[in-house]
């Protein structure tokens, strides 16, 4: 792998978007695609989530809208590369909250806070800023078809739900957060019907992506299915 990682630096892609529904493994993907590359890494959940639980911190309703958008309004967000592994470090001012943003009542919460509209307009032109530049992989919901429609490469990762909660239990039990997978079933199955049905930039696989469906692969299986996809696209330029 290392050896094609070398090969696919010095190539034109520039642009990878990489969507799919919690826990499909889009953040670990695009980081490790992003670190062999050398690409910038943006995680843009990371950025919804900081702002969910700025708005929990301060006791507001992630229902109502004009309370999201004040905390919006005083989110002092900055992300921040911690190794070679690309992964980002996030921080509201000089509070690093990397690992609180992945809490359950987080995880709860994200989806209500980001379907509001002046959420999606903030986030997804800041997130346009941020790639304008190239040499960048995105994960998120709606990359491919609203932040970076003009994507190089389009992947949509995909998992049973039932794998899927596995993999957030065992992160989550890796932190010493113990939940029930019947539990985090029942959350993610939620979450993925208030994503794809929401009607501002709802979770939908883009018409030119490529569906991956990671449920039986390792994370290398994974990697390398998408680097071999960056390679030949670039081949029929």
């Amino acid at each position: 792998m290392k050896a094609l990682f070398e090969h696919l630096r010095r190539y034109w892609l520039v642009k990878i978007a990489i969507d799919g529904p919690a826990g499909a493994g889009k953040s670990t993907i695009a980081r490790k695609v992003a670190a062999g590359l050398g690409y910038l890494y943006i995680d843009t959940g990371a950025m919804y989530r900081a702002l969910t639980y700025h708005v929990l911190a301060q006791g507001l309703d992630p229902l109502d809208e004009e309370q999201v958008k004040s905390a919006l309004d005083t989110l002092n967000l900055r992300l921040e590369t911690a190794s070679s592994e690309g992964i980002n470090r996030v921080f509201l001012g000089a509070q690093e909250i990397t690992e609180q943003i992945r809490e359950p009542q987080v995880s709860q919460n994200v989806s209500a806070v980001s379907s509001h509209l002046s959420v999606r307009k903030a986030m997804v032109g800041l997130q346009k800023g941020l790639a304008k530049n190239g040499n960048v992989v995105m994960d998120g919901r709606d990359i491919g078809t609203a932040v970076m429609p003009d994507a190089d490469l389009k992947i949509y990762l995909n998992a049973s739900v039932e794998e899927r909660a596995k993999r957030r239990q065992k992160e989550l039990l890796a932190r010493g957060v113990n939940v029930s997978l019947k539990e985090l079933i029942e959350q993610i199955s939620h979450r993925d019907f208030l994503d794809s049905t929401r009607k501002i930039s709802p979770l939908c696989k883009a018409d030119d992506a490529i569906e991956i469906d990671t449920t039986h692969l390792t994370v290398d299986q994974v990697v390398e299915l998408v680097l071999t996809l960056v390679s030949r696209r670039e081949k029929s330029v």
